[in-house]
């Protein structure tokens, strides 16, 4: 099932997430509907804070991004080696903490479904080191790298209670500012569903 995205202004977005254990109720109906709803928005990963939920879960898929037209083939700054890795690359992250961040930070354009229309250059450091749990529970450590790594990044701060926008300078957030507001007034549209935030309980 589709779920409307929560946007910018909704407090839940703001929220550190709760860890969860097996027994959450309606998990694997939760990561479905995450699934159905990324893909209907055409994302390459998504939070369950961005879907109403404080919990510390996200999905990935980036194989949208391993997919270049072969004109651009030559000027692609990826190696095949590296498109091959984004391809089917989809995982499910319960509990997860980022152990360590290292390498030289460098800029990528970044968007947000819960930002609609807003992209920004945001600067991170280029491998990570994260520990998690897939939807069996099992417990993993791995290593990413890249536009891999940026990913998990952008979905991890989600359930820290932080959007990208937090990542860029100040002179950048004043300058963005009024988009920022009409989000979160629901003066946006976007080509998915999406929920502003009522200020009622």
């Amino acid at each position: 099932m589709i779920l409307p995205v929560v946007v910018y202004g909704d407090p839940v977005l703001r929220k550190v997430g709760a860890e969860i254990g097996a027994d959450y109720p309606e998990l694997s109906k939760i990561i479905a509907d995450m699934f159905d709803t990324m893909y209907a928005a055409k994302g390459v990963g998504l939070a369950a804070p961005q879907v109403g939920k404080a919990i510390r879960l996200f999905i990935v898929d980036t194989t949208p991004f391993s997919v270049i037209d072969e004109d651009d083939e030559e000027d692609s700054e990826y190696t095949k080696e590296e498109l091959a890795e984004l391809n089917g690359f989809k995982r499910i992250f319960i509990n997860a903490r980022i152990l360590n961040e290292t390498g030289k930070e460098w800029k990528f354009n970044e968007g947000c479904l819960s930002i609609p229309k807003v992209r920004e250059d945001v600067s991170r450091k280029g491998e990570i080191v994260v520990e998690y749990q897939d939807e069996n529970f099992k417990t993993h450590k791995e290593t990413y790298k890249g536009l891999r790594a940026r990913v998990i990044q952008h979905e991890y701060d989600h359930i820290e209670g932080k959007l990208f926008t937090d990542r860029i300078s100040a002179i950048r957030r004043k300058l963005i500012s009024g988009k920022l507001n009409d989000i979160s007034n629901g003066k946006i549209s976007a080509d998915y569903k999406i929920k502003v935030f009522s200020g009622k309980k």
